[in-house]
């Protein structure tokens, strides 16, 4: 298969997507909450952000490298941590692991994936951020940080944007549970998609792996009818990051960030990069644009900014390092990949991504990412 002529674009991957998974499973990824407003917002925003040509500058091959945490990372984007990955796509997570070991970027998995990091730790490259959703129970947490760092996680990343759950409404209707449950009407959808049920039928329904040592003493107090997913439901507060800044020995970011004094005071608690997002639109629908909102956290931090929400391709990428972000993150569209061409969908991702941030940088006459023009509203 020819896939550069087939699937030249990010959305060509989104639209092979949508008629390979089941219905259920694509409105768990494609959907935002509420009506998706700030999901269309995040897209609006970063259409408005121009950037301006620059010729004469003769042949040169753009340096694409980017600093980060002390390593030189070959590549401005990674692969943000999409709970559930395992539902979008059999084996999702070591099959990302994996891509992201090969190309040599960062590889983050969820709290709530469904592999484990000991599971993931076989293909985990030199680059794994673990994600945690935090845990009211300080013997979990420790463990969760024990269990991570064990298995080569060495950037911690603590989500603070999911005070409580959201509503995500079409994810509602399409009739999915956690963990997922094949009703009737879900096993028709699966029926229809083949290649996505022989590949379930091999590796198991997924759910929460991580959490299935926390089962017990989790729920001794909750409800009946509460799963250990309940536990996730804490929010977090200063004295909570500051814990965990003092319990981890290696790079931590906070994740969820859209206002600028917040990440200015998570600096003097010792963060080591602020990571701004409103959760691609699934968790707020009156949230700013995440671009938006960029520039003035620039402005308040000296620490890299990793920036998510809304990226479609190689010149959102420039867009957000021309507004700020030192680095990019990715989720559905990794996700996208793999639902379209299998094993094989990331790394062809990855290449689109290439190839559209040297074409872009080529009309900016930018040699490498630090010298990106400055952005400039469209109106």
């Amino acid at each position: 298969m020819d896939l550069d002529s087939r699937f030249p674009a990010p959305s060509d991957l989104r639209d092979r997507a949508k008629k390979r998974i089941p219905k259920f499973v694509w409105e768990y990824l494609d959907s935002g909450t509420g009506v998706e407003v700030t999901r269309h917002r995040n897209r609006i925003a970063l259409d408005r952000v121009g950037l301006m040509p620059s010729v004469l500058h003769g042949e040169f091959e753009p340096d694409l490298t980017t600093p980060l945490f002390g390593a030189e990372m070959p590549l401005p984007f990674g692969i943000a941590p999409v709970g559930m990955s395992g539902l979008m796509w059999p084996n999702a997570e070591r099959l990302l692991a994996r891509a992201a070991a090969q190309l040599g970027i960062p590889y983050t998995i969820s709290t709530v994936a469904s592999q484990s990091p000991e599971d993931v730790a076989p293909d985990l490259g030199t680059h794994g951020w673990f994600q945690m959703y935090p845990p009211r129970d300080e013997e979990i947490r420790r463990d969760m940080l024990d269990r991570a760092r064990k298995a080569g996680f060495k950037t911690l990343v603590l989500t603070v944007d999911v005070p409580v759950a959201s509503r995500r409404e079409r994810q509602t209707r399409s009739g999915l549970t956690n963990p997922p449950r094949l009703t009737p009407r879900l096993l028709a959808q699966v029926a229809m998609r083949p290649r996505w049920a022989l590949g379930m039928a091999q590796q198991g329904m997924p759910h929460m792996r991580m959490l299935d040592a926390y089962a017990n003493a989790a729920t001794d107090n909750l409800p009946v009818t509460a799963h250990v997913g309940y536990l996730l439901r804490t929010s977090p507060d200063w004295d909570y990051v500051k814990w965990l800044r003092d319990a981890w020995e290696g790079p931590f970011v906070v994740k969820g960030i859209l206002r600028a004094n917040d990440a200015e005071r998570l600096q003097g608690l010792g963060a080591d990069a602020i990571w701004v997002s409103n959760h691609a639109g699934r968790q707020f629908d009156a949230a700013p644009a995440s671009i938006e909102v960029l520039p003035a956290i620039r402005a308040a931090t000296t620490l890299p900014l990793i920036f998510d929400s809304g990226i479609e391709g190689g010149l959102d990428i420039l867009r957000a390092m021309a507004s700020g972000a030192d680095f990019v993150m990715l989720g559905r569209a990794w996700h996208y990949a793999l639902g379209a061409l299998g094993a094989e969908g990331p790394a062809h991702l990855a290449h689109i991504l290439k190839a559209d941030l040297i074409s872009n940088m080529g009309q900016l006459g930018a040699r490498n990412l630090r010298n990106l023009p400055e952005p400039f509203v469209l109106t």
